[in-house]
């Protein structure tokens, strides 16, 4: 799980520079935010400082969380003095003694005696003292053996023991275990830390100069409002603070892919080209930074309402005077303009803006959960997306897209006034396609062929009187799950959603499981809908098949192409649904033992037998690999339908 760990420097940074060293307090504002980091969980705050330890420590008053090192990172502890060798400490004795001759009657030079240093402060002395104290060092002690000599801004610190705050930091990052590092720091000798900053790490410098860091702000104050924006994303990070309820997403689908929107319009998941392949908005279980397609007027404001029109799955997100209609479209080669790279197979998601007015767009892919970087070029009439292992292009007429680089990703962002549009916009979200050109059939027309496959299913079904329009609208939601170029069936079409806020049981359901696929088919079996039960059995035919003759090496769960699926993995840069981490990508459900899994199966089996009548050649085929593989494993220790990951027959609580 990712560890921060966030390091600063004490004076010009917590606390302003003052002529009088002991009266260097930290800002209000700076104690109150390293307080707050330092009590998050897997967060790590430390003060780096010049200072010998004890000085720091009494000046700073900070609470024990906060990792205190003194002399440049020689003091690790209070009790570091006592650990000095004889030799290092005659070395520091005869150090104090030569720096002091050297300071003798230089007015303004002030010693700071430290465990393994000498401070030679030269802040209040006369420029020109000041220049012949700073020689005298450098000439004399300075070039001892022994001695380790470190610049700041006005001083210059010999010590017997060789280190810096580079190598205070890396002690620091090694203990912690930290996955990225944040250091801010003013002087020159914090450059000794900003060259350790590596990857994900970032330094701050404060003031001018030359530096290592890649940020910069003016004063300390600044500084101070930068832990405060940290403290505020690291809080959000960790326990997801603006998660949206996941009762309240609503589901798109063309039995291709599957996307997921927020009450307000704000398409959080979708995953391309399949539904258990990688997502390019994964802003569900990461945030904003994990990719999103924002669409929101441009005063803001609270929805109206969003529904499902009826008996499809589009879905129309309402404010005054903005309602947009999101709906995932069915690929057909019919009408891609010539030339176009849009091939079948491939989805595309339209979204259709109406009213007045001002709206606001925000398109940020991330593909891969966000874990490559893209380029996104406006280009004619759209965006395409570069840098991306497939084609995806944004088609929208009329929209002037300006590019924003985020932290080395790019997002676009637009502003489009409906009136001045003729009251309508539309945004076509291509994939598998760099292409930009118009398509060729009206776009009422493709709403009318996206919609009308649902509307004709739900009109065959045997629906009750009772929630009959509820009944419906679950049986939509499972059909939804249905991969029509295979038969599979999703047990979910997300991954990483916890069972309980903050748990740690977010396993990824993007995948076909025999048991749960089974159970889906039986549901709309009994609603009079065959087809989903029967391209399913056909599925399990061929994963029987690749079986070899040896259908008790079936696994519970398969890809949606019915094939075996690669190692779990978790992505620990995304923070999870309210925090609820960590992000799961496979399931090693996939090795258990479950021979529960056939029975409903067989059920279903039957349930279609009775309506139709029949059973056909592979569905027997089937049934009797199910019997074979149960008995030949009958006497080996299950995992149990609940996968707990425990030993096979081990007693366990439910998943």
């Amino acid at each position: 799980m990712p560890l921060l760990l966030v390091a600063c420097d004490y004076d010009g940074t917590l606390a302003p520079i003052v002529e009088d060293p002991t009266k260097a307090v930290p800002l209000h504002e700076s104690v109150a935010a390293i307080r707050a980091l330092a009590a998050l969980p897997q967060t790590t705050v430390a003060v780096v400082s010049g200072r010998a330890l004890r000085d720091l420590a009494t000046l700073s008053r900070l609470p024990s969380e906060v990792h205190l090192v003194g002399s440049h990172g020689s003091e690790f502890d209070v009790g570091f003095v006592e650990r000095l060798t004889p030799e290092l400490v005659e070395v520091r004795t005869r150090l104090g003694d030569d720096l002091r001759q050297i300071a003798h009657n230089r007015a303004g030079i002030r010693l700071e005696r430290k465990p393994a240093s000498v401070a030679v402060h030269l802040r209040g002395a006369d420029p020109q003292v000041a220049a012949e104290v700073l020689d005298a060092v450098r000439n004399g002690p300075a070039v001892w053996p022994e001695v380790t000599v470190t610049e700041g801004k006005e001083v210059i610190e010999l010590s017997v023991i060789p280190t810096d705050k580079g190598i205070a930091l890396d002690q620091l990052r090694t203990q912690m275990s930290a996955s990225a590092a944040l250091f801010i720091g003013d002087d020159v000798t914090d450059e000794n830390a900003f060259a350790k900053l590596h990857g994900p790490d970032v330094g701050i410098k404060i003031g001018p100069g030359d530096t290592q860091a890649d940020y910069r702000v003016d004063e300390p104050l600044d500084a101070a409002r930068v832990l405060g924006l940290l403290l505020d994303f690291r809080r959000a990070w960790l326990f997801g603070e603006r998660a949206v309820p996941i009762e309240r997403h609503s589901m798109l689908a063309n039995g291709r892919t599957v996307a997921l929107v927020t009450p307000e319009a704000k398409i959080t998941w979708l995953c391309h080209p399949k539904p258990d392949s990688s997502a390019i908005f994964a802003d569900l279980v990461g945030g904003s930074p994990a990719g999103h397609f924002s669409v929101a007027p441009a005063r803001g404001g609270i929805p109206l309402g969003q529904r499902y029109r009826p008996n499809t799955m589009t879905v129309e997100t309402r404010w005054s005077g903005l309602t947009v209609t999101d709906w995932l479209d069915r690929p057909s080669q019919d009408g891609v303009p010539s030339g176009s790279a849009v091939v079948a197979g491939d989805s595309t998601l339209i979204r259709v803006l109406t009213g007045s007015g001002q709206v606001r767009l925000e398109f940020v892919p991330r593909p891969e959960f966000g874990q490559v970087p893209v380029q996104l070029q406006p280009l004619g009439d759209g965006v395409l997306v570069l840098g991306s292992n497939e084609p995806v292009s944004l088609y929208a007429p009329g929209v002037e897209w300006e590019i924003h680089e985020d932290g080395g990703y790019e997002t676009a962002r637009a502003q489009v006034d409906l009136s001045a549009a003729g009251g309508s916009v539309t945004l076509e979200l291509r994939f598998g396609s760099h292409s930009l050109e118009h398509h060729r059939q009206p776009l009422p027309e493709r709403q009318a062929l996206a919609e009308q496959p649902w509307r004709d299913w739900v009109a065959g079904l045997d629906l009750p009187d009772t929630a009959r329009d509820l009944v419906a609208r679950s049986a939509l939601t499972l059909r939804g799950l249905c991969y029509e170029a295979t038969g599979a069936i999703l047990a979910a079409a997300t991954t990483s959603l916890p069972e309980e806020v903050g748990g740690v049981r977010n396993w990824d359901y993007r995948y076909c499981w025999l048991r749960d696929a089974a159970m889906t088919a039986r549901a709309l079996v009994d609603l009079g809908s065959l087809g989903e039960a029967e391209a399913f059995l056909r599925w399990v035919d061929g994963c029987v098949e690749r079986t070899g003759g040896h259908p008790e090496r079936l696994h519970p769960l398969y890809t949606v192409d019915g094939y075996e699926l690669g190692a779990e993995a978790v992505i620990d840069t995304l923070p999870g649904w309210a925090g609820s981490r960590p992000v799961r990508v496979g399931n090693l459900a996939n090795h258990q033992l479950q021979l529960d899994v056939f029975g409903p199966i067989a059920d279903l089996l039957a349930a279609v037998a009775d309506r139709r009548g029949a059973v056909r050649d592979e569905e027997w085929r089937v049934l009797e690999s199910m019997v074979e593989a149960v008995d030949r494993r009958w006497h080996e220790p299950d995992h149990g339908l609940w996968e707990a990951r425990l030993a096979p027959g081990t007693t366990s609580t439910p998943r």
